[in-house]
């Protein structure tokens, strides 16, 4: 019950974060993944790729499927909120200044960024 909690946050965020910075969600649920679920890299990865898969990533995701890289529950729950979260992000976006969306996505890359060069694993 917690995961099916934090794949609706994971999802939402990464809606509302896409919404107002014009991101691919894999920024920050492939990161959210891995470190808040426990997922592995390439599982996270799989999975990522199930949520963009109509039409992206459709031979990548069946790839990483066949090898058993894809939690598909996981992948779906993420999706439905995801829109859900990029129609909210896009709306609140018109009402803030490109130079504060451009501040907040710089910022927003380089805690990704320095997160994942000083995890070990």
């Amino acid at each position: 019950m917690l995961n099916i909690i934090l794949f609706i946050i994971i999802g939402f965020a990464a809606g509302v974060l896409s919404g107002l910075f014009g991101i691919g969600g894999g920024i920050i649920i492939i990161p959210a993944l891995t470190y808040i679920i426990g997922f592995t890299q390439l599982k996270a990865q799989g999975t990522s790729l199930a949520i963009l898969l109509p039409p992206v990533g459709i031979l990548a995701f069946l790839e990483y499927y066949k090898k058993g890289n894809v939690d598909i529950k996981a992948g779906i729950i993420i999706c439905i909120t995801l829109l859900l979260g990029a129609m909210l992000g896009g709306k609140i976006a018109q009402y803030i200044s490109p130079y504060a969306l451009k501040k907040g996505f710089a910022i927003l890359l380089m805690i990704v960024s320095i997160k994942m060069l000083i995890d070990k694993g």
